[in-house]
């Protein structure tokens, strides 16, 4: 595809994305048969709340304006193309359109400070993301994990889960009990967005 746009002489004014709409199906037998882990040593796969569930690659070639082999650690979603397309042509969103949509293309011309968020925060499934904090708000869902292959979650689980993923990417560590101010400062913040209230940073 990249060298149909570069034969075309029409690269240097297409944006390229490259990404994928969730985490996979991957069972510990397919890694021992494979070698391969695809969720990059994160923990869960499709349709859980833990990163290995929904944190894909978001993969960027726009020559000219996007820095190329640049790495960025802001937390964007999918729902943020929508507003960071209407941004790139200068068209505004008709009102009431994506609220919940922010705008990464200061991002993808290097301008955004990575300690200026794009997004106060993202809420995929029952979790919310904040900073570094991740609060899972219940227990995980149960498909695509079968009990003869270990993938069910244990018995006893707490009713939420708080990570920190700066220091713990892969969600070993619930800080739940550690950190009440997190839990409820989270807690209040999901419960305002499911309400379909959007705050812009």
């Amino acid at each position: 595809m990249l060298r149909a746009l570069d034969d075309a002489r029409v690269a240097d004014e297409t944006i390229v994305i490259f990404t994928s709409d969730n985490g996979p199906v991957w069972y510990p037998e397919d890694l021992a048969r494979t070698g391969h882990d695809s969720v990059g040593g994160l923990r869960g796969m499709k349709a859980s709340n833990w990163e290995g569930g929904h944190r894909v690659p978001f993969l960027v070639r726009w020559p000219g304006r996007t820095k190329a082999r640049s790495v960025s650690a802001q937390t964007i979603s999918f729902l943020d193309v929508m507003a960071t397309l209407a941004d790139v042509v200068q068209m505004p969103l008709p009102e009431g359109a994506g609220p919940d949509s922010f705008s990464f293309l200061p991002v993808l011309l290097g301008t955004q400070p990575e300690d200026v968020p794009v997004r106060e925060s993202l809420v995929v499934g029952q979790s919310i993301r904040s900073g570094p904090w991740k609060w899972i708000d219940g227990h995980e869902p149960v498909a695509f994990y079968r009990p003869e292959r270990g993938r069910v979650p244990s018995e006893g689980r707490p009713p939420g889960q708080l990570y920190n993923l700066a220091e713990d990417p892969a969600e070993s560590v619930n800080l739940a009990a550690d950190r009440p101010d997190v839990v409820a400062r989270l807690k209040t913040t999901l419960a305002r967005i499911q309400a379909g209230a959007f705050t812009r940073p």
